[in-house]
């Protein structure tokens, strides 16, 4: 059996692209963050709403947990996030 690894060190096969983001965080903005539903992740999202507050003071931040990680974000939750927020931020806890 020939086993590969991934070395996350080695050189980029292609140019990074660059990110821009969308939303403009001088303006008031509301920010999502969803949580997975492993043990910490509203705990962790929590504590990311508590660092991005005073550099953002113009957002609003709203906590949703789609409750099992073994699941896909329901359809109804992702409308409702999508219709509530311009950014969402997810995280896995552990």
């Amino acid at each position: 059996m020939n086993v590969q690894y991934h070395d996350p060190r080695a050189a980029p096969l292609k140019p990074p692209e660059p990110y821009v983001l969308s939303a403009d965080l001088s303006q008031p903005v509301t920010i999502g963050l969803l949580a997975n539903g492993f043990p910490d992740s509203v705990a962790f999202l929590e504590a990311l709403e508590q660092a991005l507050a005073p550099v953002l003071p113009r957002a609003r931040f709203r906590h949703y947990n789609k409750g099992n990680p073994s699941i896909r974000v329901t359809e109804s939750l992702l409308a409702t996030i999508a219709g509530e927020c311009a950014v969402v931020a997810t995280a896995y806890g552990h």
